[in-house]
């Protein structure tokens, strides 16, 4: 028997909601010894306030593997598309809540 035959199918749904995504230009990403936190934002210019979109909370391993799609993933879209250009790192003040100050 090959190896794929001895896996179990995994089977994956989407409700129509989930399905539409949410726009995302800015990713913050926390760790802890035990997860990683990335924090899903939309930055629109003019607007003094934006809101966490989406967190998603990863263990250690799974977000290495993340890193990896993502490299594996990037590396085929530059194969068929061309490089991605890389934008000098806007300069984005981020603001979690109260500073301290009276």
């Amino acid at each position: 028997m090959s190896e794929t035959n001895d896996k179990q199918k995994l089977n994956i749904q989407i409700d129509e909601d989930t399905a539409q995504g949410i726009y995302s230009n800015l990713v913050i990403v926390n760790h802890s010894p035990t997860e990683f936190v990335l924090d899903y934002v939309n930055v629109m210019p003019g607007t003094p306030k934006s809101k966490v979109r989406s967190r998603v909370i990863l263990t250690p391993q799974h977000a290495k593997r993340l890193l990896k799609a993502l490299n594996d993933n990037i590396l085929k879209y530059e194969k068929r598309h061309g490089k991605i250009q890389e934008q000098e790192k806007p300069n984005i003040p981020l603001n979690f809540g109260p500073t301290g100050e009276a």
